[in-house]
């Protein structure tokens, strides 16, 4: 009886040393040196409006705003990461904010208003929603196409029949501004990652140009410098392996062409401006007739920067004969 008794009074005085705790002791000395006493809250999101006390070191020790600065400094793919850490971060990751900048960035091409239209009348007002569901073009990495082809080889000694695997790489990669670059090399993708930037020297063969996204659709173009100009137009479709991944291109269609020299005035001329509207047969100059190329059509995989050196596009051709973009 006495026990039961001892518990009651324990439950008690516990129950109303909660009722008092209306602010936190944190160890933020620039706060104690105002008298700024902190109140508990509960995370972004939550359902709860009671005073939240996280047990977690972390929590205790970091202030709020400063996870918050922390997870504004993260790329979005890296806050998905971040939201499997605890249920306080996944509700911290949630907010609107986060996802905001993330899109306004992503479609900067499009226009703000124009973005603020597209959220209100397709995805409910919800930014992580449009994030995870409209199509993108990704810029923290390469999209890579491997292609192979049968070469027939020399007869020499006791091999009288022999054929080699050449292998190559269609790299390309985009910026939000609207440029993107393209690269055509056997060069691995460790070693191509170094040199596609837009500093990158003639030297690097590294080609520069404008693209534009329509719903799912990419479509590209450059100019090869020369004697006689070469259009370059390239149109392919985004799609994902996951939601809000976007880390697969279908090539739809090749195509080099020819272009009056009254047409362009350098290699930094927007050349997409000028293509648009040409049939895929269709050239400005009789010295270089319009082709259509049928080979090395395979779809572009995404490769994240951080994996361009643990990627599987670096191993040898001969472990990467059954290789599946997926």
């Amino acid at each position: 009886m006495a026990s039961d008794y001892g518990n009651v009074a324990a439950e008690l005085e516990a129950a109303s040393r909660l009722r008092a705790a209306q602010f936190f002791v944190t160890q933020r000395p620039w706060l104690d040196l105002y008298g700024v006493n902190v109140r508990p809250v509960a995370p972004f999101g939550s359902a709860s409006s009671k005073p939240v006390v996280d047990p977690a070191l972390i929590h205790r020790s970091l202030p709020d705003e400063l996870i918050f600065e922390i997870f504004s400094k993260m790329t979005p793919y890296t806050l998905g990461r971040a939201a499997c850490v605890c249920r306080k971060w996944r509700y911290t990751i949630r907010n609107p904010v986060f996802w905001r900048n993330a899109c306004l960035k992503a479609w900067q091409v499009t226009g703000v208003a124009e973005n603020y239209k597209i959220l209100q009348s397709k995805y409910d007002g919800s930014w992580r929603r449009m994030w995870l569901l409209r199509p993108r073009v990704r810029t923290d990495g390469l999209y890579v196409s491997r292609n192979t082809y049968i070469r027939a080889g020399v007869a020499e000694w006791k091999i009288t029949k022999p054929v080699h695997i050449v292998c190559y790489y269609r790299y390309l990669r985009f910026y939000p501004s609207g440029r993107f670059l393209y690269k055509n090399s056997s060069q691995k993708v460790k070693d191509v990652a170094k040199c596609m930037n837009i500093r990158a020297s003639k030297g690097d063969c590294v080609f520069g140009g404008h693209y534009t996204l329509s719903e799912d659709k990419v479509e590209a173009a450059f100019l090869y410098p020369g004697l006689r100009p070469t259009v370059w137009r390239i149109r392919l479709r985004l799609r994902g392996t996951t939601a809000g991944a976007n880390n697969r291109m279908d090539l739809l269609a090749l195509v080099t062409s020819g272009v009056n020299d009254s047409e362009v005035t350098g290699p930094d001329e927007d050349i997409l401006g000028v293509v648009e509207g040409w049939q895929e047969d269709e050239t400005h100059n009789p010295d270089v007739p319009a082709i259509t190329h049928k080979r090395g059509l395979t779809p572009f995989v995404f490769v994240p920067f951080e994996e361009v050196e643990t990627s599987v596009l670096n191993l040898p051709v001969e472990r990467m004969d059954y290789y599946v973009p997926g």
